[in-house]
């Protein structure tokens, strides 16, 4: 799904303002904001986050995952912010990513842009997202085109959380899940991306990573990890990104996502290598 940002904070919209809304989406948008305006809310979110959604993903996948790269992650501070690029192939990318990080002692707050049907349309989707994540799938974004507007204020909501320092956000460039055979070749970047790192001034530090041979079947993919029977997952970190000179001018946004996604491809070509390394079962990292 395309994302657009605004071009300053004077041009942002609050998302509960729109009528198109329903008031079960109001009602489930405002609980989730609630946990990022209550300080020990928000505190007590993020130990769940690192001690309960980090542990079981990594029990979930710790038998086939094979990481790299992590010496080449900055320090992570508590009240920083984080932008995660990756490639999309899974329902679950970003999950695993995350929690590799997290587990080597990022206190940021999670969130991934999820589309709202189903998470945020339905009480059911309430109660997946705070088992999963504890909320991390926040805030949620439209696919009718007649609620591009609404998008549009859900990622102001996301640059304004950035801003405010203490944000582990991830994204994917190429906009939507690439379904082609070949993991290593990606879909054209997007500008929304780049639109978000450009709103966030700066603020945040842009981490590439290639994730390569996760299912999109949650049980398919737990039970071969316990069984040992899934295909191995690699997970290759790149250095932090720098915009020099893409940050401003014509095209600006567009620039900025095919930098994201040229780390990404990199990454990839990393991980083709390491995965013909591997054995046909992955260590425990």
């Amino acid at each position: 799904m395309a994302l657009s940002a605004p071009d300053s904070p004077e041009t942002a919209r609050d998302l509960l303002d729109f009528d198109e809304l329903t008031a079960v989406e109001r009602w489930q948008i405002k609980f989730v904001r609630r946990t990022f305006a209550s300080a020990p809310v928000d505190r007590v979110i993020r130990v769940l986050q690192r001690r309960i959604s980090a542990n079981w993903i990594d029990l979930s996948t710790r038998n086939l995952l094979s990481v790299h790269g992590v010496d080449r992650l900055p320090v992570f501070g508590r009240e920083t912010s984080t932008i995660l690029v990756s490639n999309h192939r899974s329902f679950f990318d970003l999950f695993v990513v995350s929690s590799v990080i997290v587990k080597r002692g990022l206190e940021q707050r999670l969130m991934f842009p999820v589309r709202s049907q189903f998470f945020y349309d339905s009480p059911l989707g309430l109660a997946v997202n705070g088992a999963m994540s504890f909320f991390a799938m926040y805030p949620p974004l439209f696919r009718d085109r007649d609620k591009t507007a609404l998008n549009r204020a859900s990622v102001d909501e996301l640059v304004r959380l950035l801003r405010a320092g203490g944000a582990l956000v991830g994204l994917h460039p190429e906009g939507t899940r690439n379904k082609s055979n070949d993991p290593y070749t990606l879909l054209p970047a997007r500008p929304g991306v780049g639109r978000i790192i450009r709103a966030t001034r700066g603020r945040a530090v842009v981490i590439p990573v290639f994730i390569n041979g996760l299912g999109n079947g949650l049980v398919g993919q737990v039970a071969g990890n316990y069984l040992k029977t899934g295909g191995p997952v690699t997970v290759v970190f790149g250095h932090p990104v720098e915009f020099d000179g893409a940050l401003e001018g014509p095209e600006a946004d567009q620039r900025i996502s095919e930098r994201a996604l040229d780390a990404v491809r990199a990454l990839g070509e990393e991980e083709r290598i390491i995965r013909g390394q591997l054995p046909l079962s992955p260590p425990r990292v």
